[in-house]
């Protein structure tokens, strides 16, 4: 029987976004303003306690526009996860400073501590955890590190809008956090990023960088890129965050239904402390890259049940990065590579959706009841 396609990701759009869009197009006002200047305010109360926040027109912008803002540039170290899509550690070779990789918790897949530890040296200036899938990394282990060695601390929450972390929201730890906006992300501007901010000097800061180096026009301070969101993308932003409550109790239900039902795979944990937003809801596959890339295709081909892997090969091993730090030994991040597989877990799934999608874990997984 041919059954419609289970996507992995599916973004939600709707007539709310259209009419926020409309409004837009009829007021001639495109370009970053009113829209975005509101969209700041809103997503500073609604998900980073307060903190000023500054609107770019990517995720990969915020983590550059904010490594700049915070000082980091050539002759600098900045340790990262390698378990983390590229934009990570692009965004600090694009400052001129150098990427170092650290290993990963493997219960939650964040930057570990311990691990980041052993490769600081005097030219470490910063920690950069990644709240991976929507889990947030452990910000208490992170903040001592950062003490103990006089390191600022930015955070890269693209996946994990609305975590928490002991009941802070992650955002509101570092000299800066980016989210990103991107279409698949738990909420969406089409594209965008937003990037919180701890000081008034780094706020001011992003906000000269995103726009030629500018506050008032002609009156350019620095050099400057045109990093800015447009009216456009804030209207759609503004209707999402409105949703974005709804859709995360979603994700934490469905979450919790496949937790609860599948076997024979090995099933996201949430440690203490933690609140998990499930940007994606990532299982291990024992046996490897191969036996999990067999799982995969399996799903889809037989189940119609759409899954992806986050990530398959780490940041050291990329050809575009792996000449940066030769120091990386991470055999942690190297397993999840060959494991990691993310199921379905968006709030337009069907009680059908999660059905089949446990069906087809466990036929495969050969623990099917």
């Amino acid at each position: 029987m041919n059954q419609a396609l289970i996507p992995a990701a599916k973004p939600i759009v709707g007539d709310d976004e259209r009419a926020a869009v409309d409004a837009v197009l009829a007021s001639g006002m495109l370009a970053q303003g009113p829209e975005v200047a509101a969209f700041e305010q809103e997503f500073s109360a609604a998900l980073v306690d307060s903190r000023e926040c500054v609107a770019v027109n990517s995720g990969t912008s915020g983590l550059h526009l904010g490594l700049l803002a915070a000082g980091i540039g050539r002759g600098d170290e900045v340790i990262v996860p390698s378990f983390t899509f590229a934009a990570t550690a692009n965004a600090v070779a694009l400052t001129g400073a150098t990427p170092v990789f650290a290993d990963i918790d493997p219960v939650t897949f964040c930057l570990d501590a311990t691990s980041a530890a052993t490769v600081i040296t005097d030219k470490t200036k910063a920690i950069m955890p990644v709240h991976l899938y929507g889990h947030p990394a452990d910000m208490d282990a992170m903040s001592t590190l950062a003490k103990e060695h006089d390191l600022q601390i930015f955070e890269d929450a693209a996946q994990a809008h609305g975590a928490t972390w002991h009941g802070a929201p992650v955002g509101s730890f570092g000299t800066f956090a980016m989210f990103s906006l991107y279409p698949t992300k738990n909420m969406t501007s089409g594209e965008g990023g937003m990037v919180s901010a701890s000081t008034p000097e780094v706020v001011r800061a992003l906000r000269l960088l995103r726009n030629q180096g500018m506050l008032q026009q002609y009156a350019n301070e620095v050099i400057g890129f045109n990093a800015r969101m447009t009216d456009v993308h804030a209207a759609i932003g503004r209707v999402q965050l409105r949703k974005l409550p709804e859709w995360t109790k979603q994700r934490q239900a469905n979450a919790d239904f496949l937790t609860q039902n599948l076997s024979g795979v090995s099933t996201p944990e949430i440690v203490d402390g933690a609140s998990h937003v499930f940007h994606q809801y990532t299982i291990r596959v024992a046996g490897g890259a191969d036996e999990r890339d067999r799982f995969a295709a399996a799903l889809r081909e037989e189940f119609q049940v759409g899954c992806g892997v986050y990530y398959p090969t780490p940041c050291h091993k990329l050809s575009s990065l792996k000449h940066l730090d030769s120091r990386a030994d991470l055999p942690k991040t190297e397993q999840a590579a060959a494991e990691v597989l993310s199921l379905p877990v968006h709030p337009s799934l069907t009680q059908g959706d999660l059905e089949r999608i446990v069906t087809a874990v466990n036929t495969l997984s050969g623990s099917a009841k």
